[in-house]
């Protein structure tokens, strides 16, 4: 990657994926049962909502990223698929549901995450906080790992979410500093995010600290380094690396398909500065095998090994 800007490849032909970038489309009984069970519910997940290429690697293993507070976002990032606008209500018995699912599907290892919900007083975090408390209750040996909103930064909200004992801690910072307002929402902020991680950190030190990173934006690879020493100065103890894949005609093209070997440079970059764990790749996500820190997050919280609900 070097540290030159990445060279712009919008044209149509440039946005062709590589084959490393292939993928086969989800299916098969363990799909269809997924399908049913969160329409049953009436849940949704962000596997759906973003046009995840992992959908259907998960979802044939029983994992799926449940995102809470409907399917619409109060926010409108460029690099994101789910649908903006107004949300409506919040459904009163999601956090009882999610618990039933999460039962229902017998995770060891759970992940949550929203939309935005900037249009709420408390822009969800009490919603997010009975939620975590439903699916601990229900689920006590279960792993609960929430990717949460940035709470426009706001100490008494991320007190909530934090207070509820989530295992896992994750927000995004998505894009290198340069290209914020050009990835994210206005509302959204390199600063703002990094204000976030240092606050899970004071308020939970021991709580493991998560933070996804999207690569092919037009970053340079000296920018995504400074990205990842600003993160660990943070508190950040997780990191994920992952391709950027546009949604859309209507979102942000493609500058560059990272090859697989930027990414392993990268990952151990990452693991010299002293992260605990990363996974970097062209089909990483900030939710992707999660589970794989499954023990280290137990033996930090104490909880029985054998997992289950």
């Amino acid at each position: 990657m070097g540290g030159s800007r990445l060279r712009s490849t919008v044209t149509l032909a440039a946005e062709r994926k590589p084959r490393w970038l292939l993928r086969p489309l989800p299916k098969g009984p363990a799909v269809a049962e997924m399908t049913s069970l969160l329409r049953e519910h009436g849940l949704h997940t962000v596997c759906e909502e973003a046009r995840c290429p992992n959908r259907g690697e998960c979802w044939s293993q029983g994992e799926a990223t449940l995102m809470l507070m409907g399917d619409t976002c109060t926010r409108a990032c460029r690099f994101c698929d789910v649908a903006p606008g107004r949300p409506g209500p919040l459904d009163p018995d999601e956090p009882a549901k999610v618990a039933l699912t999460v039962s229902t599907l017998k995770l060891t290892y759970a992940v949550l995450t929203s939309v935005d919900r900037d249009d709420l007083p408390d822009q969800g975090a009490g919603h997010w906080a009975r939620t975590i408390l439903a699916v601990r209750a229900a689920n006590p040996a279960t792993i609960v790992d929430v990717l949460v909103p940035d709470f426009q930064g706001r100490e008494d909200l991320i007190r909530v979410v934090v207070g509820a004992g989530p295992h896992v801690l994750a927000h995004n910072v998505e894009t290198v500093r340069r290209l914020q307002r050009k990835v994210r929402d206005a509302r959204a902020s390199y600063e703002q995010s990094l204000a976030v991680h240092r606050t899970f950190k004071r308020l939970a030190p021991r709580t493991p600290v998560k933070s996804g990173l999207m690569l092919g934006l037009g970053e340079t690879r000296d920018e995504v380094v400074e990205t990842l020493r600003d993160l660990r100065a943070a508190g950040v103890d997780f990191v994920t690396l992952g391709q950027y894949l546009r949604p859309t005609e209507r979102h942000l093209p493609v500058e560059r398909y990272v090859p697989p070997e930027a990414f392993e440079d990268l990952a151990a970059e990452a693991r010299a500065m002293g992260f605990a764990h990363v996974v970097a790749g062209p089909f990483v996500r900030s939710s992707y095998r999660a589970w794989e820190v499954e023990s280290i997050v137990r033996g930090i919280h104490g909880l029985p090994r054998e997992g289950g609900a």
